[in-house]
């Protein structure tokens, strides 16, 4: 395996199917079904800008200055967005995973997170990528190892595109009923509807219309002919990539940022589709929290395929 920014490189093979993964926060590199890239792919020597593919555990998104309750005390977390004052997806972002299992077409990962500033819990965690021959089976995996109940939740940020369509041109449809009004921190303010507002996308909007770093809420789950529930998709001449998750999965953030830095070296627009377990600031609210009891295991999943033109 190379070693780069982002660890231990491992390829991923599973018919038409390539997938890159990298060990530093489980990082989904990139993911090409039949030569057509379906997700950013990471630039070769760097580390993933915008969180691009990172693993987002035991919280995804934002918790509010950095501070949260439990038993009546304030936990004071790292800040990790200082030019926000909020700590933000999680305690695994730069954690050098474990490889766990490795086969042609399957990675087990793995991290602990032992007790620290803030969490004073002790989990162990996983994260398993399936290549499959027409996208990625992703399974996100905890135990609680402590002597008290420990709260857990989870979310991946991948990057997406359609080939070499410009990422504006391509349609984002997102099958939710609402989204998180938020403040000039990106903290939640009021949870809204959809209907008659920019953040509408559940008959398919344009990403150049779109200007997004939305948590949506009440994700439903349109079912595929696969029988699994689409939450989310993406249109464009190459064909459609189709996201699904488990049922439990009820928050999406979508991100569309005008100056990702692509691979081949130019800023651009992009978007991220973010599965997410819980919303913004969920330790506080505890919205969306599972309560891991000691030596409790919790697993879910996500994955994505791709239908291509022609």
């Amino acid at each position: 395996m190379e070693i780069t920014p982002t660890g231990r490189d491992i390829a991923l093979v599973s018919g038409a199917t390539r997938v890159g993964i990298g060990t530093v926060a489980a990082v989904l590199r990139s993911l090409n079904v039949g030569g057509i890239d379906i997700t950013e792919p990471l630039a070769p020597g760097h580390a993933p800008s915008f969180g691009s593919g990172i693993i987002l555990a035991p919280w995804p998104n934002r918790v509010r200055d950095a501070v949260w309750h439990a038993a009546g005390e304030p936990r004071a977390l790292a800040m990790t967005e200082p030019d926000r004052r909020n700590a933000i997806h999680g305690l695994l972002r730069f954690a050098d995973y474990e490889v766990r299992e490795l086969d042609d077409d399957t990675v087990l990962l793995g991290a602990i997170i032992p007790p620290q500033s803030g969490w004073p819990y002790f989990l162990d965690t996983w994260v398993r990528y399936t290549a499959v021959g027409d996208g990625i089976e992703v399974t996100h995996g905890a135990v609680n190892l402590s002597g008290e109940r420990a709260p857990w939740a989870a979310g991946a940020h991948p990057f997406f595109r359609v080939g070499d369509t410009p990422v504006e041109e391509l349609v984002v449809t997102v099958h939710a009923d609402g989204w998180i009004e938020t403040d000039d921190r990106l903290l939640p303010v009021a949870e809204l509807d959809v209907e008659g507002t920019p953040a509408d996308l559940r008959s398919g909007r344009v990403i150049d219309e779109l200007d997004l770093d939305t948590a949506f809420t009440r994700v439903h789950h349109v079912t595929r002919a696969d029988g699994r529930g689409e939450f989310a998709r993406l249109e464009g001449p190459h064909g459609v990539v189709s996201m699904w998750d488990d049922a439990d999965w009820t928050y999406a953030q979508v991100f569309t940022p005008r100056a990702f830095p692509g691979a081949e070296g130019v800023s651009r627009r992009a978007i991220a589709i973010e599965p997410m377990t819980a919303p913004p600031d969920a330790l506080n609210t505890g919205e969306g929290l599972v309560w891991l009891e000691p030596g409790e295991t919790w697993e879910g999943h996500w994955g994505v395929t791709f239908t291509g033109v022609g």
